[in-house]
């Protein structure tokens, strides 16, 4: 079994076909054991994400509906949703500060290294960072986590 902290670039490729969501959709293969993890403003942009796509008209309105509705069964049944507390806006301040990452992206690093730093002092392997942000993957091995791109999904990187 593995765990896995995805982000909202990779966590959307489950509900919007684009490159990388044959990879992603493998990850939820139900004959496969894995632990999902999402920070709670992954939501938010993905409902932001595919609401500005059914604006554009590049999906239909009912698709986005039906996705929503998606969304929130799957945040209940599917993910451990990781509520952004005071200690993860205070990491994400400094990797902001240190990494130079947008704001968004900063928390969603922090809370999967606070995923991980829990697994490691649990004895537990280290978590799998998913993200189809290649600045995002950078900051993210500079922290020690092991990283996977579900667009190059061929890459592993690890420190």
């Amino acid at each position: 079994m593995s765990v896995y902290f995805l982000d909202s670039s990779a966590l959307v490729k489950r509900y919007i076909n684009e490159t990388g969501s044959a990879w992603v959709l493998d990850l939820f293969d139900s004959t496969v054991e894995h632990e999902f993890f999402v920070a709670a403003i992954t939501a938010v942009e993905i409902v932001a994400a595919i609401t500005r796509r059914a604006r554009s008209g590049s999906i239909a309105t009912a698709d986005a509906a039906l996705v929503f509705n998606q969304l929130r069964s799957d945040l209940h049944a599917d993910y451990q949703v990781i509520e952004i507390t005071e200690g993860i806006i205070s990491s994400a301040m400094a990797l902001a500060e240190t990494q130079g990452l947008r704001g968004y992206d900063a928390v969603q690093l922090a809370a999967g290294c606070a995923i991980n730093e829990i697994c490691v002092a649990s004895g537990l392997s280290p978590i799998i960072f998913v993200s189809a942000d290649a600045e995002l993957n950078l900051s993210a091995v500079n922290e020690g986590l092991l990283i996977e791109n579900p667009n190059h999904s061929h890459d592993t990187s690890s420190i």
